[in-house]
């Protein structure tokens, strides 16, 4: 695992509704610099203290970035490839290396190989490309074949990774990314239903191209080690704590992700050694503020989130706290532009809390470290050891909360308000936490 991600403190932006592009490409319109509205805010994704920007679709596509149409052309809406290589450019002079979301498991309709399959058959070179090819029916969508969808979705059009030839021209595609635009990694959509033996040649092949390359995969469901380790993908989406996250203070039940970090990281933990991408909203799921309700929850749920095992992540827009859910009508609640959300920023004084948690973690070593000890539990309060030397005390009540913790002898200092010192009477910290905020103590060496 490459130091850069474990180490690191990602910013996940959208590109499309963070640029605000119109929801559907007319594959007509002369390309808009969007994207410049992205590398124009560096400095600020940088001060909230980034580390990785990570970039959701940026290549041709029909309407969401996600039924991409030519994986070597920026989307028009965005933009052209040379606004591309300057956002990773000037990130790069700002120290912040640039993840892309790629599309390898499914295509849109209007790529060049499903319309040749479309127009030419079993004639077509590109009928090996597709998964679940059947030429003796047709398709829900009328075609004189039927293939297997995403998910269901017959508007993306999934890939066989099996067929040489997809593999191989999939491979050369990303080597070109790394080669012409000097990304650091990739966030695979969709890798749980990625073929594992592809997945494996990619990842070699990224590495050979550029060693220290990360590669994350989504996986919503299921065992995250099949897709980590052996040679395969260096992190995943660790959804399994995405929820607990936000209920666990929604419903006053520490216990339910208080259950959930034990079980991955504490001692003997199934991804014990694993920097698993921890995050509370992205483009697919609610905003946490509309999740959580009470936006005070806000403070301690990033305390956890920047302090627990794993890679922190921030969904952009969160930083104000703004709120937006799914609906009958799609996704665009959750994919506003970044300007309209500044402008009503529900939560003002959340960035400074924000920068604070990623400046202060970059200050601990061991809190990008993997070591996980559950010191206490209870309904609004949670404290747990994260090496020999840091032990992290959260509390979501709207009282301060005093906790009686386990700790070796000496004097501990809050990391975040490094005033506020104790010393450990009899093996135990007395420590009193605000109402909804956290303690990150240190003990003095």
């Amino acid at each position: 695992m490459t130091a850069w991600f474990k180490e690191g403190i990602v910013y996940h932006a959208y590109a499309l509704g963070y640029c605000g592009a119109p929801p559907r490409n007319d594959r007509a319109s002369p390309p808009v610099a969007r994207l410049d509205e992205l590398t124009g805010r560096l400095d600020a994704i940088r001060d909230l203290g980034a580390t990785v920007l990570l970039v959701g679709p940026v290549w041709e596509s029909g309407s969401h970035g996600y039924d991409t149409i030519d994986y070597l052309s920026v989307d028009r809406r965005l933009g052209v490839n040379d606004d591309l290589r300057r956002l990773v450019e000037e990130a790069g002079r700002r120290g912040i290396a640039i993840m892309l979301d790629a599309v390898l498991n499914h295509v849109g309709r209007e790529h060049p190989w499903f319309k040749d399959l479309r127009e030419r058959g079993q004639c077509s070179a590109y009928a090996s490309y597709f998964s679940g090819i059947d030429f003796s029916r047709q398709s829900p969508a009328g075609d004189a074949f039927s293939y297997e969808g995403w998910s269901g979705h017959y508007d993306l059009v999934k890939l066989d990774h099996r067929s040489p030839e997809l593999a191989a021209e999939l491979i050369d595609t990303v080597r070109s990314w790394i080669r012409d635009y000097g990304i650091a990694g990739l966030r695979l959509d969709a890798a749980d239903v990625i073929d594992r033996d592809f997945l494996a040649r990619l990842a070699e092949a990224c590495r050979a191209e550029r060693p220290g390359f990360c590669l994350m995969g989504e996986m919503v469901h299921g065992d995250y080690r099949e897709l980590l380790g052996r040679g395969r993908l260096d992190s995943v989406t660790n959804y399994e704590c995405y929820k607990g996250l936000w209920s666990s203070l929604r419903d006053a039940n520490y216990f339910e992700i208080a259950y959930a970090l034990k079980r991955q990281f504490g001692p003997g933990g199934i991804y014990e050694r694993q920097p698993l991408f921890n995050f509370t909203d992205n483009h697919d799921v609610d905003r946490v503020a509309s999740s959580l309700g009470d936006p005070r929850l806000l403070y301690p749920l990033y305390g956890l989130v920047f302090s627990m095992p794993g890679v922190p992540s921030l969904y952009y827009g969160s930083e104000y706290g703004a709120r937006g859910k799914r609906n009958a009508h799609g996704d665009g609640e959750l994919r506003r532009p970044i300007r309209e959300i500044e402008a009503g920023a529900p939560e003002p004084d959340l960035p400074r809390a924000i920068k604070l948690f990623a400046e202060t973690r970059r200050s601990l070593p061991e809190l990008s470290a993997t070591d996980y000890e559950e010191l206490h539990v209870a309904h609004r309060s949670l404290a747990f050891r994260r090496g020999p030397s840091t032990i992290v005390a959260l509390n979501a009540g709207d009282t301060a909360a005093t906790l009686g913790i386990r700790a070796e002898p000496g004097t501990w200092r809050d990391a975040l308000d490094p005033g506020y010192r104790m010393e450990s009477q009899g093996g135990t910290l007395r420590v009193d936490i605000p109402p909804y905020w956290t303690r990150w103590l240190v003990r003095e060496r």
